[in-house]
């Protein structure tokens, strides 16, 4: 069965015109069956305080989801009766997808302080999905931004991570006596092999940071960037348009979608929305077929 995946990073639902319309951003990838979004977030002004994770849940009720945020500070306050009113200000990873998800976990990257420079935290969320023609585990990676060393800190550990998930198993493994008090009558969660990393690296192809990440000749399980698979992509693949005050001086396709071996051959079709204009990133879009991979 042939489906499709959408990555794309919302800028907190403000667009290249600086309108904010989380709506919008939400409509260029609704009709996805499994969404990777980066920089939603929780309780900041900009975004009116809203729970971003509960509204684009609500834009699609077909989809499960879950959350992970690896930058969580507080917003909380006190009212007038001197009650504190908890809040997070979060900012983070989504996933939704019409088939269930098995397990989520997320893992926080490496962060520099660079004295003056902005740095936030940034992370990966680990899902499993449970997909027609078997479950595979989904990456929804978001790289920092402040440079390439950072980067490349962060891609050794999420090599870690990929190497280490099977090896661990699922959110629980083994039986235990009282199985019923424990919920875990049934088998264990998967941790398959097959995986698919989708998201924001904030790295041009061939760079040291690509070469890193799809790890042909060093030892390292192969990942294929789904745009380099012959065939499956065309165009120029731009993910980011220039934008001097962000510091890009020319478009750049950052935004990637990675395939284990296991996966590459199902691949179908990959391309970029360039006319969507929720955010200042374009959605990648990718088709695959697992049934019909090698």
């Amino acid at each position: 069965m042939t489906f499709t995946l959408a990555s794309y990073n919302i800028q907190y639902g403000t667009g290249r015109d600086g309108i904010y319309d989380l709506a919008r951003a939400i409509d260029a990838v609704c009709a996805a069956d499994i969404v990777a979004l980066q920089e939603v977030e929780r309780n900041w002004k900009r975004s009116g305080m809203s729970d971003q994770p509960a509204e684009i849940a609500a834009m699609l009720p077909g989809h499960f989801w879950v959350y992970g945020a690896p930058f969580d500070v507080d917003a909380g306050v006190r009212d007038a009766q001197g009650h504190v009113v908890n809040r997070r200000r979060q900012f983070g990873m989504m996933v939704l997808s019409r088939w269930p998800i098995l397990s989520s976990k997320l893992h926080p990257l490496p962060k520099a302080d660079a004295g003056p420079a902005y740095n936030l935290a940034t992370g990966v969320l680990e899902t499993v999905i449970a997909a027609p023609g078997g479950p595979f585990r989904l990456y929804n990676v978001h790289l920092g931004h402040l440079g390439a060393g950072e980067r490349l800190e962060q891609i050794t550990w999420l090599r870690r991570i990929l190497r280490a998930a099977p090896e661990q198993g699922g959110a629980w493994t083994g039986r235990d006596d009282d199985a019923a008090h424990w919920e875990s009558d049934g088998s264990p969660p998967p941790m398959p092999e097959a995986a698919i990393l989708l998201g924001d690296f904030n790295a041009e192809p061939e760079s040291a940071e690509h070469i890193a990440l799809i790890g042909h000749g060093n030892g390292e399980a192969p990942l294929y960037d789904a745009w380099a698979v012959p065939g499956a992509g065309s165009g120029d693949g731009v993910t980011f348009r220039a934008d001097p005050k962000q510091g890009a001086d020319t478009d750049m396709r950052i935004d990637y979608c990675f395939l284990s071996a296991d996966l590459a051959n199902g691949l179908r079709r990959v391309w970029v929305d360039g006319a969507a204009a929720g955010s200042d990133h374009q959605p990648l879009w990718v088709e695959l077929d697992p049934e019909g991979a090698a």
